[in-house]
């Protein structure tokens, strides 16, 4: 935001004096605070609004005005003259009406600085903020993502898991997301989150470190944004977006490590296109302010995909999205908010018949229907009760879509409700995994899917998810102590489940005993509605011991419930302690030399996704058959004789799993500890360096382990007979890798449940996960421009990633297979996905006339390790005499591969510019060009990391065959693009 620096005759030495910190603030609003005389009355004021509050000075001649929306205000001293001053979110603008360190001095007051990092005193955290005209004018993504990636220490997550990023070496599953206070993670397995216009933000906040008690369940970053509010002027404008696929670069072919030909992406292409148009003002003169926003996209792909496909995609997504805020200033103390937005998306996806290797787009074959999105609504009070307290509660609704059904090319409708006993309709998906020689032994040519449309598994069509939210949160200034305190309360239910398209998965193979080709049958399916139960309670005192140090401490607890599908709850974890402590040293006491420190305990709980299939009923069966003929339109077998027993795989067999049995009776949160260290330091009226040392040191994890045999164990030495399957005795449970685990369990199916204690060791070794990291910035604000320039050295490394597996693009979240057997961690510690050692940053604009302007971004970072995947000899599975889980272990041709040591991908850089264009003729006009990945750099940035074919029999003792996809690309840079937009606003 244009802003400047009214000087007096401490100007210079003040610097960039813009103050504020998260520990001290809300995370709706900002604060004014500063210096003045005892007993002195002040006034702050918003013209744009007509809200206007006074208070006295306190006999420690400090003052503050806590909660403010954000906004430009005015602050006056007995009357006196006005000083105008800019408050951001999360931040306190500093005011003083006297020196506290330098002298006598009348006034000294800061604007705001046209920064992004300024430097605050009151603050210990690790923030990036940018506002909505900041935004607009570097080169940048519409979306929180896009964003938050200009922080120094986040790094763009794995391309599996969609457009996520990493903090501080977190898995993409930890993050939390805010909009005006209210909480939009999508907890079903916090990969998701929903997402405002991006016109309607006017700030966001990325908090990549160091956060106070009142942010939890986080053990990544928080994004935090605020949506823009009407004043006593009206407002109106629109503009449009448009990214033609005919300017966009092709993106690279896929190629296997032998040179073959994969994937022929030359025909695949992407356009983007979207308006807004919003209007904001005064319903009621000073009481009552609107701002509303309709957002219409539309974005069409076209993706022909692996030469071994046989279909081709044309997909649309339609997006009518909206938002709505209120705000009522019903008098000076007490004030009113609404919020609403909509962030629906209608996906359709038409697919289409194509020859092996051939992109010519034959016949229409059916279309994929998805929703994604939303609807979410908030209501905030803010009570300013006395001059000392002030008063926040909010409430809030959301619901999110994740529907799915589809209709082929004949009409047929094609859907999962959700009963175990009627898997989706449809074709059957049909897999072949005869050798060439083997095909030639029967004659019988390669059994493909022939009207199958996905290829996998489908969504129910009542899928998806519901929140509601209420916290309070106080503030209390008690002297030279800032005490806040709060509660809050987050309950997320989610309708879950899913079933092969066609209900099951036919797999062709060759038997050598009988001569002939036999077909195995693998049915899995899911449905439940589950809920996760959370809430908390936080106090925090910011005390000032002296003008110019700052000692925080802050408490939150915990408290997080897991019910499965029958309603019973499976995991609980009460008050979970999380200390947070600091400093803030204003060095010369002028605010432009800042020393701090912070260390904090940060928890997740559990995703709401793990009771699916872990905690409520479910089916998993394989049976082997014979057969007589094939299906002409489906390739399913016909005729067929059972030649094997029915297996219920993972004791998945359709009932209800015993609740007390799912999780060990001692389970802890997911919780890591982090500490920092660094400083910030004014080099000139307009520059400002920092420097902060990262360590964040992971001290449990909560994943799955599928080992039964020490309980099973230890329960026939006990004399039992252990029946299996049976509800009460599950095959994976969830527990803290690497502690001893108290398990429940029904050993003979009577309903007498038996607790055993299995040494930690039997299971797996302890999770580990380390974070170090040194970042370093220098930023500047001008009223022509801003920048800021980061490089942030950094080391990720142990034995699991987190929520997440990047390594072969699990997105299960807390149920990744890391830590089911001991065996898959063997050599599992070393670096790890999320490692990006080298990682340079630097964006900005400049305003070369009242016209023209440009803005850039580049993105430097070196690449990040992968690994080699194969095979483990296990003569007690004598189908293939490799260990089940296949290609899951850290070890290639027999030999030990540890984690991270295979290599690394090559380093990415990314440049981004704009201009734009406000002519002077025509006020409110506005024409720009961004140009993504100028040097069209199309970098590989992960690759297929599994060596070793482990579904295929071998000699006793022999690894797996070789794979050729080792090491095939599986994602890359996004290709050059260009956006047109242009914009009237009055």
């Amino acid at each position: 935001m244009r802003s400047s620096l009214k000087r007096s005759a401490l100007a210079v030495a003040m610097g960039l004096c813009f103050v504020g910190g998260v520990q001290a603030q809300t995370n709706t609003a900002g604060a004014v605070a500063g210096k003045a005389t005892a007993g002195d009355t002040i006034t702050v004021s918003n013209p744009a609004t007509g809200f206007s509050r006074t208070i006295t000075v306190d006999s420690t001649g400090s003052y503050r005005f806590s909660q403010l929306p954000t906004g430009n205000y005015q602050v006056t001293r007995n009357g006196g003259s006005p000083r105008d001053v800019t408050v951001s979110i999360g931040t306190a603008s500093s005011v003083d009406f006297v020196s506290s360190a330098a002298g006598s001095l009348d006034t000294v007051t800061v604007v705001g600085s046209n920064v992004v990092n300024p430097i605050d005193v009151s603050s210990v955290e690790s923030t990036t903020i940018l506002t909505a005209e900041q935004m607009k004018a570097i080169p940048v993504g519409n979306n929180a993502t896009s964003v938050a990636l200009l922080a120094p220490g986040t790094v763009r997550g794995d391309a599996a898991f969609g457009n996520l990023a990493s903090f501080g070496g977190s898995s993409v599953a930890e993050n939390q997301y805010y909009v005006n206070g209210f909480n939009i993670t999508n907890s079903f397995r916090s990969l998701n989150y929903s997402q405002v216009p991006f016109e309607a933000i006017a700030e966001q906040q990325t908090l990549t470190g160091g956060y106070g008690a009142e942010f939890g369940r986080s053990t990544g970053g928080v994004v935090n944004q605020i949506t823009k509010r009407g004043t006593n002027q009206f407002h109106a404008g629109g503009n449009i977006y448009f990214t033609p696929s005919s300017l966009s670069s092709e993106q690279r072919n896929v190629y296997k490590t032998n040179g073959s030909l994969r994937s022929d992406n030359s025909k695949d292409e992407l356009e983007t296109a979207r308006a807004n148009v919003w209007a904001s003002g005064a319903l009621v003169k000073d009481r009552l302010f609107g701002y509303a926003i309709l957002s219409y996209g539309r974005d069409k792909s076209e993706t022909f995909g692996s030469v071994l496909s046989a279909q081709n995609n044309s997909a649309t997504t339609k997006a009518p999205n909206w938002l709505v805020k209120l705000d009522w200033n019903i008098n000076d103390s007490n004030l009113l908010e609404f919020t609403s937005f909509s962030d629906d998306q209608d996906i359709e996806t038409r697919i289409y018949a194509n020859d092996l290797g051939s992109l010519e787009r034959k016949g229409y074959l059916g279309t994929n229907y998805t929703e994604a999105g939303g609807r979410n609504y908030v209501l905030k009070y803010t009570g300013y009760l006395t001059d000392n307290f002030t008063l926040s509660a909010l409430g809030g609704y959301g619901k999110y879509s994740r529907a799915q059904h589809l209709v082929t090319a004949d009409g047929r409708r094609v859907e999962y409700t959700g009963d175990l006993a009627n898997p989706a309709s449809g074709c059957p998906i049909i897999t072949d995994i005869r050798t060439d020689a083997q095909k030639a032994l029967t004659g019988n040519p390669t059994y493909r899917s022939l009207c199958n449309l996905t290829g996998g598994s489908i969504d129910r069509i009542d899928s998806g998810d519901t929140r509601k939210q209420f916290r309070v949160d106080g503030e209390w200034i008690l002297g030279d102590h800032r005490l806040r305190f709060g509660y809050d309360r987050d309950d997320y239910k989610s309708v879950a489940g899913q079933s092969y398209e066609g209900g099951r998965v036919w797999r062709y193979s060759y038997s050598a005993t009988l001569g002939r080709d036999i077909v195995r049958e693998q049915i899995v399916s899911q449905g439940a509605e589950v809920e996760v139960k959370q809430w908390a309670a936080y106090l925090e005192d910011s005390w000032n011991i002296t003008d110019n140090f700052m000692v925080y401490a802050g408490v939150r607890w915990d408290t997080f419930e897991n019910l499965n599908g029958q309603g019973e709850k499976y995991v609980e974890i009460k008050n979970q302690f999380a200390p947070r402590l600091g400093f803030s040293w204003d060095v010369f006491g002028d605010s432009t030399f800042k020393v701090f420190g912070n260390a904090g305990r940060y928890a997740l709980p559990l995703t709401a996704s793990v009771a699916v299939r872990g905690a409520s009923a479910s089916i998993f069966t394989r049976q082997n058959y014979t057969f007589t003929s094939i299906d002409p339109v489906t390739n399913a077998p016909i005729g067929l004789t059972p030649i094997s027993t029915l297996q219920y795989v993972n004791g998945e067999f359709g009932e209800p799993k015993n609740a007390a049995t799912i999780a060990a009776q001692n389970l802890d949160p997911m919780y890591q500890d982090e500490y920092i260290l660094g400083f910030q330091k004014s080099l000139t009226d307009h520059t400002t360096l920092g420097v902060r040392g990262i360590y964040r040191d992971l001290k449990a994890a909560i994943d799955d382990n599928c080992d039964y045999s020490p309980i099973y164990n230890q329960a026939v030495a006990d004399g039992l007979s252990p029946v299996l399957p049976n509800a009460g005795f599950p095959y994976c449970r969830m527990f803290n890798p690497g502690a001893d685990a108290v398990f429940l369990t029904d050993i003979e199916d009577n309903g007498i449940l038996t607790s055993y204690t299995i040494p930690g060791a039997l299971l797996s070794p302890e999770a580990k996960r380390t974070y170090s990291a040194l970042e370093m910035f220098v930023q500047g604000g001008y009223d022509r421009g801003f920048y800021q320039i980061s490089y942030t050295w950094a080391k990720s490394k142990g034995n699991t990633e987190g929520g997440v597996k990047s390594d072969i693009g699990q997105a299960d979240t807390s149920v990744t297979q890391d830590f089911d057997y001991k065996e898959l961690m063997v050599d599992s510690y070393g670096y790890l996905p999320n490692d990006r050692r080298h990682s340079l940053k630097a964006f900005g604009s400049f305003d070369f006339t009242d016209e023209i302007s440009v803005g850039a971004s580049y993105i430097l970072q070196s690449g990040r390790p992968y690994n080699c995947l194969g095979t483990l000899p296990w003569a007690a599975y004598p189908n293939t005499n490799l260990h089940p889980y296949g290609s899951s272990f850290f070890r290639c041709n027999n030999q030990a591969t540890p984690r991270g040591t295979a290599g690394r991908l090559p380093w990415t850089q990314t440049l981004d510019l704009n201009i734009a264009y406000k002519p002077m003729w025509a006020k409110g006009l506005m024409f720009k060009v961004d140009v993504f990945n100028v040097l069209n750099s199309r970098k590989v940035t992960s690759v297929n990391e599994v060596a070793e074919d482990g579904g295929t029999r071998v000699p006793l003792g022999q690894p797996g065959a070789a794979l050729d996809t080792y090491l095939m690309p599986a994602s890359f840079q996004a290709p050059r693009s260009v956006r047109f937009m242009v914009q009237y606003d009055f």
